[in-house]
């Protein structure tokens, strides 16, 4: 009695890797095309995902419980408002409130590297009358030298905002140099790092609120509030804030949260992966055709060992077996390979940026589905071709 012709799964295996190796380099440029759709995919997922990460530590460090309070437009007139010069005493008295501070704008103060440059060429720098506490409110930095104490803030010195220190060519703050301010030289205490939740402060050169006031001419009305208050009350208190800060005017009051934009940076960043991805996924299919292309070959190639298997007992379901396999098998070498790369472009891209690594598992297992999806669909039809040919008809054409 005969037994029927069995093909084992480690069998299965062996023949479709057999099948490659004897066409290494043809096996190697077709995986090549899955290999880089991969690799587009796990990159583009890992470096979000580092974004995101980093982005998620900035904030947890610098919390999202800090509120901003601008003046808005005047109904009557439209133009700007202003905020009473007591409001920081006003938001203070909140019982919520663990934190306030501001600073406020200095008209016609700007900032010069010398006092022999044209008036005209300001760099876009903003002169703020600041508070001893505002760093403490907006979870800032020093990268040189000291903020504004008290006893400094009475004299003509200045803390220069990240961008602005570089924009006047200056990186050390050690009192040896001085900045031409409002018609006068102030001396450079400081130089603040970049400030996450209050970018306005990088292009700004920040003073002393009692100089500011005696030398500058500023009238001591703060244009900008910055307020914390616990996470589980920030709500509560935005929504009082306007009428505290302007009892007469809360309609002409702006309150925002600096971390929404950070949020929304990270939504931005989400919309452009899902782009990215898109493009990921049409290299994909790029490769799955290549791998198509390289099986519907390799069938036109092996009809001679196709029609002796077939004679030596090989059933159709084998030989489909057998091609598919080798389909699947490149594919996944390819995915493999560019889960691989991937993975090294995002830890590359995450060092160079100072960024957490992060790779999300469902990318990789996502990487490993596609692949064996594409390797099957590219060997449906050469698999199926293959099966087809009768044992004659193939032996017929050695």
């Amino acid at each position: 009695m005969m037994h029927p012709s069995r093909l084992r799964q480690g069998d299965a295996l062996r023949v479709a890797g057999a099948g490659l190796k004897a066409r290494p380099l043809r096996a190697v440029l077709s995986a090549l095309g899955i290999a880089i759709g991969i690799a587009a995919m796990v990159a583009v997922v890992g470096i979000s995902a580092s974004s995101r990460a980093e982005i998620d530590q900035q904030l947890q460090a610098l919390g999202t419980n800090l509120l901003t309070v601008e003046p808005g437009q005047e109904l009557r007139s439209g133009g700007t408002a202003t905020l009473p010069a007591e409001s920081v005493d006003m938001v203070a008295r909140m019982g919520p409130v663990t934190s306030v501070s501001a600073v406020g704008e200095v008209d016609d103060a700007f900032v010069y590297r010398s006092d022999q440059i044209d008036e005209l060429k300001t760099n876009g720098i903003s002169t703020f009358a600041a508070r001893p506490d505002l760093l403490g409110a907006v979870g800032g930095e020093i990268a040189s030298g000291r903020w504004l104490d008290d006893a400094l803030a009475a004299y003509p010195t200045v803390v220069l905002g990240a961008t602005t220190a570089e924009r006047l060519g200056i990186s050390q703050a050690d009192g040896s140099v001085a900045v031409w301010l409002g018609e006068r030289w102030f001396t450079v205490v400081g130089i603040l790092n970049p400030a996450l939740l209050a970018p306005e402060l990088d292009a700004a050169a920040l003073v002393g609120w009692p100089v500011a006031e005696e030398l500058l001419g500023y009238d001591g009305a703060p244009t900008r509030l910055y307020e914390r208050s616990p996470e589980s009350r920030v709500e509560d208190v935005r929504a009082v804030l306007p009428a505290t800060a302007n009892p007469e005017n809360p309609e002409e009051v702006t309150v925002s949260r600096p971390s929404d934009a950070l949020a929304a940076r990270a939504a931005t960043d989400e919309t452009l992966t899902t782009l990215l991805l898109a493009l990921g996924g049409v290299a994909l299919l790029v490769g799955g055709i290549g791998v198509a292309n390289t099986m519907v070959i390799a069938v036109l190639e092996r009809r001679s060992e196709i029609g002796l298997r077939r004679a030596l007992g090989a059933t159709r379901a084998h030989v489909r077996i057998q091609f598919l396999g080798e389909s699947v098998l490149l594919a996944g070498l390819g995915g493999i390979g560019g889960a691989a790369l991937g993975g090294v472009v995002t830890s590359g891209f995450a060092a160079t940026r100072d960024w957490p690594f992060a790779l999300p598992l469902w990318a990789l297992v996502g990487a490993a589905a596609a692949t064996i999806l594409v390797g099957a669909i590219a060997g449906a039809y050469p698999a199926a071709r293959a099966a087809r040919m009768s044992p004659t008809a193939a032996l017929a054409t050695v």
